[in-house]
């Protein structure tokens, strides 16, 4: 509770409770603000925190940013940048000094573009084009996917190599656009239209790289927001870093962190089998690793409490290496249960190759068409016939027909 000096009883105060008094005073009187100003004076300490002035053309204060605040940022701020901060009011008591603790600072200017989001964000939820029943399933597998993207963008070549890593087979059609500047959420709309006119792909990606919100801005336009919403292919919408939001993550059928997730969402995983023995492989040395950690901490504290330590410090060891080998013999043991398995099928496949049946004397009748032939009643006088042996083939004519009931 803050203090009070009265004057009935004069009270002599030190130098630190001074200091105390007028911080708490100061911190109970101005709640969390906004401020701007340009950023002078800027220091970056070993500990990580900022440590800067913000100032007008009449004033200046001092200002410190905790790194566990400034480290939620995306760029470091630079000497005369103007900013816009929030901030609170305090008073550092080892050197009396009167300054700000920052909680958050953007670019001047940022807030008005962040109301136009919040404004345009409710008007298109209002819309219902955020709703969960319009979002369509995205496929599983896709025979070719879109990418709605700049042309020499690095998100492009992100997009590209993660889909040439997981399925190189699948083929991809770009539908290149500008994707910042002026008219650039025209032209992305624009894009967008063609893929959905054209209809020549399953999945259709949005992709940009990360940005400012300014960079980022074309796909918080309208124009953008509803050709996504027409859109008749499934889309994902992969723009920016992991802690970028704009209009078209929520338009979108699925949003992505990164272009590199967005391709990774559109392409499914040609070896399946592999990544079920991986995870548990995996699976496998998380619990041997649990296990071995486990044994060390034991060994510790038993280390601690004995006087000698030398020979139980061994027995623990060799615990702890049969644990190992045990472990790694299931290991193995488990690949070698899914090998077998493999060549089982792999056999039974080989016993249901037809040609094991020409060998036994058998034979397959194709007509001219090439559909096999079952009854008689498919067949005509001098038709023309090919009889596939188990080495070789004969061409043969029809001459009699019987039991054709």
């Amino acid at each position: 509770m803050t203090q009070s000096i009265t004057t009935s009883f004069p009270q002599i105060l030190s130098v630190s409770g001074l200091n105390r008094l007028a911080k708490e005073t100061l911190e109970a009187c101005f709640p969390l603000f906004w401020i701007s100003g340009e950023i002078s004076n800027f220091t970056r300490a070993a500990s990580g925190h900022w440590y800067f002035s913000l100032k007008d053309d009449r004033a200046q204060v001092r200002c410190v940013m905790f790194k566990g605040r400034n480290s939620l940022l995306n760029t470091l701020p630079r000497e005369g940048d103007l900013i816009e901060a929030r901030a609170t009011v305090t008073l550092y008591e080892a050197r009396g000094d009167f300054q700000l603790t920052i909680d958050f600072l953007q670019p001047a200017g940022m807030g008005r573009l962040y109301e136009a989001f919040e404004q345009l964000k409710q008007k298109l939820q209002a819309q219902g084009l955020f709703d969960a029943a319009r979002k369509k399933p995205i496929p599983t597998e896709p025979c070719r996917i879109g990418v709605v993207t700049s042309a020499d963008a690095a998100a492009l070549r992100d997009v590209l190599t993660a889909i040439q890593r997981r399925y190189p087979g699948m083929g991809v059609i770009i539908y290149p656009t500008p994707v910042q500047g002026k008219g650039s959420a025209e032209r992305i709309a624009q894009a967008i239209h063609t893929a959905n006119q054209r209809l020549e792909v399953d999945t259709l990606l949005i992709c940009r790289g990360g940005g400012s919100i300014e960079d980022l801005w074309s796909f918080n336009e309208e124009v953008v927001a509803h050709a996504i919403a027409d859109c008749r292919i499934p889309t994902i919408s992969g723009v920016g870093h992991e802690t970028d939001f704009t209009i078209a993550d929520f338009v979108a059928d699925l949003r992505a962190a990164t272009p590199t997730a967005a391709a990774e969402l559109a392409c499914p995983d040609q070896s399946r089998l592999i990544q079920h023995l991986d995870q548990l492989q995996l699976r496998l040395r998380r619990g041997m690793r649990t296990l071995l950690d486990r044994q060390a901490q034991t060994l510790d504290y038993m280390s601690r409490r004995l006087i000698s330590p030398t020979q139980q410090l061994q027995q623990q060891k060799n615990t702890v290496l049969q644990l190992q080998h045990r472990l790694q013999l299931a290991m193995q043991h488990s690949l070698t249960g899914y090998q077998r398995q493999l060549q089982l099928l792999a056999a039974s496949l080989q016993q249901l190759n037809p040609h094991h049946v020409l060998a036994r004397g058998y034979a397959i009748v194709h007509k001219q068409d090439g559909r096999a032939v079952t009854s008689a009643q498919q067949l005509e006088i001098s038709e023309q016939l090919a009889i596939t042996l188990q080495h070789g083939a004969v061409q043969v004519s029809v001459t009699h027909l019987s039991n054709l009931k």
